[in-house]
């Protein structure tokens, strides 16, 4: 039988203290019962002695201090799970969004799991194909891997999220492939976007969608990522599944961190976050990988949008210390029409070279990736230069740079949401962009593959002009 408390010493905020209490844990769940006969829920931030601070989901607004009771369940926040939740949709705290979402559990797991033991991961070396050139082709997104992206306010971050959660594949045949998808302080309106998004494209059926709105409660949004963790853990380990996260929007999830540190009086650290933000981080994004001798992979894709587009700001510097690497958005290239609008320049994937190659992608794609980097960071040069002195004092080769650039913008990098790449095509396209360069120029690429690949793309332009 569990053990009523009449009584609430003190009220702050979201927060409530419960003195007299016996046997409490930390993150234990809490019922309140409200003198009107409603009941709202919570969760113990703090014990000591016999005081408990709960953090009370739906607010403390209308809670009568004297009369209000309180009812410790002794156990924390569980997500049930069975084969089913695959093309469903559950609020921020794990539960289903509608009936039509309700599943027959197989067994439930406590949220809050640990990060993956550094000596029992496994090192991550196969592709995952999402479908989008400047992805697959130059920062390539490897199984067990963790690889952000770096947005700002107003760029269409939520289109790319959507259509690497539409379009990811593994290639291999008989591997099954998941996606689970984790939004937190959303609004209403991008909810349905992605809901009625994956439901359209089919993409639904193999997704699991956890949605946090941005009126829900703060304490909901620090659950959010660890649901949709444990559903992903469920799936790659014990179902052995390939599954991709993705986490959206993580500054959100920071300033949900910050509101409950300022309630309950923490010390502020850097731009009033808590000191601990850096381990918070961890213990998210470490949860995912590849496990020895498991079939299953987690992979990671964590979505923030940085203030003032400033990526010292601490919540993009310590997701760049945690993670592989990053994907920036621009604002420059969203203003030209280039979308998604990936600068390619100071994004990186540091486990590219793992994923690629012959029996992963293709034998010619690190030869590719390089040349194509290396003309274009020479072609971007070429243009800073232009604006300077104009485009008269550049040489025959600075001008090919010079549209080489422009071409990368317009037909690599910029493809429209609905368009899926296979590796393939990505580097074919490459090669077309690079034929326009002399051989001599062409220093990154081995004399094997220039004799092949420019030799196929050359004859496939030729038997076009024909037809």
């Amino acid at each position: 039988m569990l053990k009523e408390y009449k009584g609430i010493a003190n009220i702050t905020g979201p927060l409530m203290l419960v003195e007299g209490v016996e046997g409490v844990k930390y993150e234990e769940l809490v019922e309140i019962m409200l003198t009107n006969g409603s009941r709202r829920n919570g969760r113990v931030l703090e014990v000591h002695k016999d005081k408990a601070l709960v953090q009370v989901f739906e607010g403390t607004t209308g809670i009568d201090a004297e009369n209000t009771k309180v009812r410790f369940l002794g156990k924390g926040i569980h997500m049930y799970l069975s084969p089913d939740i695959l093309g469903k949709v559950f609020t921020g705290l794990g539960k289903p969004k509608t009936e039509n979402d309700r599943i027959i559990p197989e067994k439930g797991i406590d949220i809050n799991g640990a990060p993956i033991n550094p000596f029992a991961r496994d090192y991550p070396d196969e592709f995952i194909q999402t479908g989008i050139s400047v992805i697959d082709g130059l920062n390539t997104l490897v199984r067990g891997q963790k690889l952000p992206i770096f947005s700002g306010s107003g760029l269409p971050h939520n289109k790319l999220a959507a259509q690497i959660a539409r379009q990811s594949t593994v290639l291999g045949e008989k591997e099954a492939f998941a996606v689970v998808f984790i939004a937190m302080g959303i609004t209403f309106d991008e909810s349905q976007y992605f809901i009625n998004d994956l439901k359209k494209t089919g993409a639904l059926s193999r997704s699991v969608l956890i949605l946090n709105l941005a009126d829900d409660p703060a304490i909901e949004r620090i659950a959010t990522p660890r649901v949709g963790l444990t559903c992903a853990e469920y799936l790659a380990f014990e179902k052995d599944m390939h599954v991709l996260v993705i986490l959206t929007d993580m500054t959100n999830y920071c300033e949900a961190l910050k509101e409950i540190s300022a309630a309950r009086k923490e010390v502020p650290g850097r731009r009033g976050y808590p000191g601990y933000l850096y381990t918070d981080l961890s213990t998210i994004y470490e949860r995912a990988g590849k496990i020895k001798g498991k079939k299953g992979s987690i992979t990671l894709i964590p979505i923030l949008t940085m203030p003032e587009d400033d990526k010292t700001h601490p919540i993009p510097d310590l997701t760049g210390y945690i993670t592989e690497g990053q994907i920036m958005l621009s604002r420059s290239l969203y203003k030209k029409r280039i979308s998604p609008p990936v600068d390619a320049l100071p994004s990186l994937s540091r486990l590219k070279d793992k994923g690629i190659g012959k029996g992963k992608t293709r034998e010619d794609h690190a030869d590719m990736f390089n040349q194509l980097y290396a003309a274009y960071a020479k072609g971007k040069e070429v243009q800073e230069l232009a604006v300077i002195l104009g485009e008269a004092a550049l040489s025959d080769m600075d001008k090919i740079y010079f549209k080489f650039a422009e071409n990368f913008e317009k037909e690599y990098i910029s493809q429209d949401e609905y368009e899926n790449r296979a590796i393939g095509e990505t580097l074919d396209l490459g090669w077309k962009l690079i034929s326009v360069f002399p051989r001599e120029e062409l220093k990154r690429i081995r004399d094997e593959y220039l004799d092949k690949y420019m030799e196929q793309y050359k004859k496939k332009k030729e038997d076009a002009a024909v037809k």
